[in-house]
Parts: structure tokens; C-alpha cells; sequence
């Protein structure tokens, strides 16, 4: 028979326990803490007490307290003293942030990403904002590693891009190159790099912290030029065998459709994509964000070409997500990037196909939301991947 947990191994996992309910939810009393963790008082109180020996969290009464007796400590995260690196590669931008236990960001940056830039053009740019960034952190804080999140599909095993048609790289060593990159400034920090798929990562920060928190079963889905998805199942990602899963925007509806930058044709990104929604509003000569912005303030202004491209995009949209729902029953369907944007001025139609299509058993329970952390999900995402190793095991 095997023997059960040892002692030392119970503590370590009940302090990683607590100082991931910390992270995620932010200053909670040791009160809160015994009845949420079902744990003893005592033993939260030797817990708590360790963890910020070890510099990980603050005790402090509250600032305020209508009860009589002697108020019960508040725990808080050392956002400003235990930090990741987080990075985004998206299809127009390139962003790099500080962030800090319990998902605070405390420093960014950011610059326009030419599209046909290549890896080592994307990758300087981002050493140099770490490299800058590093000139405002406080004497003796706590660095635990760096996050990056791609707008592509990453093998999990060593973060390389295998594809990103929509920022035109394949078979790209991605974390390989940054690293590098940041071995050659003097003084930089170069801790453990991890990649990882944008719309996966904004999923799980959603999921704890964002739009979806409470909900175990979410779908995320990201669109700029292409569209991809982030899902979460019984509270945990659905990432697949290599890592690749989420591709939705890759799932074929349209046989006979137009052909897409993976080499198929009708995939789901060529009908509600960014280049789907300037086509059908007269707008193909333009690109980028603020294109897509463009067609939708126009919309909502009542330019008829405008809303016929919106409405059309809308039903697509629809018929993707009706087939999602079927598929994965979520509780919640969240819609970032560009998509956030179509969704605002496209809910009805959006709805109203997903219901001709979606089974009603899996669909009347479903919320179509927009995120809560907004374009910050894709950077305290990628700052999850480096706090993860933190989190399992305080004491590392």
C-alpha cells in the first residue's frame, strides 16, 4: 500500500493553497481564510505567518471594523515585491508589463508591431522594455520568471510557435530567441521564460478573476485577424495533447468559403475575422484595430453598409458559437479582442442564431459576456504561466 502524504508534504500544499486564494481574491481576513479553505484557525494563523516570513504576503488589521473583540487579520498579497515579467505578441502590437503577486500590473509598455515583422525584430524590442522596466523595481523584490503569450498555436513542451499564419511566422523558437535576447543586457533577470497561446491564457485569468469567475465551464474566444479560443471544462483548460487545442477559428463552416491563411478553406476566422468584416463593408484597403473600430462606430451611426457587414459577421458568429456550445455545454461564452468590439453592436443576431442552432438543453443556460479585465487578460495571463511554479509550491 502506498503511504499517505507526509506531514511536510500536507503543509506545503496547504501553503500553496492559501497563497493562491490570496493571489486570486486579493486582502482576505484570517477569518475568511479558516472558513473558506476548511481549515483550523490555528493552523491558518502558522500558515499565514510563514508565508510572510518568507516575503510573500503582509498581515495587518483592518483599516476599519464594526465588530467588538479583537478584529481578525487581513492577508494581502507583496504585489509590490514578488513580480513576473509578462509579454504579448499580438498581430499589431507588441506589450511587456511588470506585474505583481495577486495580478497587479505595476509598470507597462508598449509599441505598434509592423505586420511581416519577423521574431528577431519582435523580440529586441520586448528585452528592451524588460531591461527599462527593471530601473523602477524596489531594492530586494522577488523575481519568479516571465510569461508570454502569442498570438499562435505554442507547443507546451518548449514554448515554440508552430503556427501563427496571422503574424506570418512558423516553426518559430519564440521563447528560445527572447531569452537570448535578454542574456546580452547587463544586469537582466533571465529566470524561466514560458509560452503560451493568447487566447489560453485570457481564458484563465477570466475564469479566476475576471467575467467568468465562478463559472467552470467557459469558452473564450479572441479575434483580430484570425479568431482563437481559450476553454476551460470542469475548471480546468482544455489545451490537448501537444497544446494546440482552441483552434477554433480553424473549425471549417463554410466548405465552399474563402480560403484561409492555414491552407484550408472556410474556416470560421474567414467569416467573422477582421479581414471578413472590412470586406463587407467596403473597407478591404484598410487593417488594424482601429479599422475594425471604424466599421463598428459606423454601425452604430447608421451606415447601412456598416450594418449589413456587422449583421452578417453577427450571424456567422452565431453559427460558430452555437456549434461551441453543443460541443462543450459551457456556462459562459466570452468575446475579446476585436470580437469584444462586433459583439457589442451584433449581440442580437448573434443570439438569435446561436438559439436556431445551439440544443436547448446546452444553450439555456449559457451568458454571452464581454471580459472584465478587458486587454489586460492576455498580460496578467501570461504572468499566470511564470507565478504557476510560485503558487504550487511557496518555498521553492
Amino acid at each position: 500500500m502506498r503511504a499517505g502524504p507526509s506531514h511536510e508534504e500536507v503543509r506545503r500544499h496547504n501553503l500553496g493553497t492559501l497563497l493562491r486564494y490570496v493571489h486570486v481574491h486579493g486582502a482576505t481576513s484570517r477569518a475568511e481564510l479558516t472558513t473558506k479553505l476548511g481549515l483550523n484557525r490555528s493552523t491558518i494563523g502558522t500558515l499565514t505567518t510563514e508565508l510572510a516570513a518568507a516575503g510573500l504576503v503582509t498581515e495587518r488589521p483592518p483599516e476599519e471594523t464594526l465588530r467588538a473583540g479583537r478584529p481578525s487579520l487581513v492577508v494581502r498579497p507583496e504585489s509590490s515585491q514578488v513580480y513576473a515579467y509578462a509579454l504579448a505578441i499580438e498581430v499589431d502590437r507588441l506589450r511587456a508589463a511588470r506585474v505583481g503577486l495577486g495580478g497587479k500590473i505595476l509598470d507597462r509598455r508598449e509599441t505598434d508591431r509592423p505586420r511581416g515583422m519577423q521574431v528577431v525584430d519582435a523580440v529586441q524590442p520586448l528585452a528592451g522594455f524588460i531591461h527599462e522596466m527593471r530601473r523602477a523595481v524596489p531594492e530586494g523584490a522577488r523575481y519568479v520568471g516571465g510569461g508570454l503569450a502569442v498570438a499562435g498555436m505554442v507547443r507546451r513542451d518548449d514554448g515554440m510557435v508552430r503556427l501563427a499564419p496571422t503574424i506570418g511566422w512558423v516553426e518559430e523558437p519564440v521563447g528560445e530567441a527572447l531569452s537570448s535576447e535578454l542574456s546580452v543586457l547587463e544586469g537582466a533577470e533571465v529566470g524561466p521564460l514560458i509560452v503560451g497561446n493568447i487566447a489560453d491564457v485570457s481564458a484563465m485569468v477570466e475564469h479566476s478573476r475576471g467575467a467568468a469567475a465562478g463559472h467552470d465551464n467557459v469558452i473564450y474566444l479572441y479575434g483580430d485577424v484570425g479568431v482563437g479560443g481559450g476553454i476551460i471544462a470542469g475548471g480546468r483548460r482544455v489545451t490537448g495533447h501537444g497544446g494546440y487545442g482552441g483552434e477554433v477559428g480553424h473549425m471549417v463552416i463554410n466548405p465552399k468559403g474563402k480560403p484561409c491563411s492555414c491552407g484550408s478553406r472556410g474556416c470560421w476566422e474567414t467569416e467573422i475575422g477582421e479581414y471578413a468584416l472590412l470586406e463587407l463593408a467596403g473597407r478591404g484597403h484598410e487593417s488594424g484595430r482601429e479599422a475594425v473600430l471604424g466599421v463598428v462606430d459606423s454601425a452604430m451611426r447608421g451606415d447601412r453598409a456598416a450594418q449589413q457587414a456587422v449583421r452578417q459577421v453577427g450571424d456567422w458568429i452565431g453559427l460558430g458559437v452555437g456549434n461551441l456550445i453543443n460541443i462543450f455545454n459551457p456556462e459562459a461564452v466570452i468575446f475579446g479582442g476585436t470580437l469584444r468590439d462586433v459583439y457589442l453592436v451584433a449581440a442580437a443576431q448573434i443570439r438569435s442564431r446561436l438559439n436556431e442552432v445551439a440544443l436547448p438543453a446546452c444553450r439555456e443556460h449559457v451568458r454571452l459576456r464581454t471580459p472584465e479585465l478587458g486587454t489586460d487578460a492576455a498580460l496578467i495571463g501570461a504572468a499566470e504561466l511564470a507565478f504557476e511554479r510560485l503558487l504550487a509550491d511557496p518555498l521553492l
